[in-house]
């Protein structure tokens, strides 16, 4: 019952909805968050650790950059929830403004890490 509860917690917050919506396109740096939202690091950070924490997202260190994707570990009721709301979410005018963001923006891809595939 507590990894429902925190589910629905992490997921109750515009902001942390926004980031979920992102992330459904694959694997994104921290700096690719923050200009899609237009918001500082540190408050995207502190999202996505409360994502992290209800296993909505999993997250990678390379180099100074951090990476997050969706969870695969994730509840199968978690997956439920969240493919649901990828349908309704993607008919949001703030989730297309935030994926034109994204798009006008990437961080450089001189990095050198290794990326995965994005989901399908």
């Amino acid at each position: 019952m507590k990894s429902i509860s925190q589910l629905f917690k992490a997921l109750g917050d515009e902001t942390r909805l926004r980031i979920v919506h992102l992330l459904f396109d694959g694997e994104l740096c921290v700096c690719d968050l923050t200009h899609a939202l237009g918001m500082p690091q540190s408050t995207v950070s502190r999202h996505l650790a409360l994502l992290k924490h209800a296993n909505i997202i999993t997250g990678r260190r390379c180099k100074t950059w951090a990476y997050y994707r969706l969870s695969d570990d994730a509840l199968p009721f978690a997956r439920v929830i969240l493919a649901a709301l990828g349908k309704h979410l993607a008919d949001s005018d703030q989730a297309r403004e935030d994926l034109a963001a994204l798009g006008k923006y990437r961080c450089s891809p001189e990095r050198n890490c290794e990326q995965p595939p994005k989901r399908g």
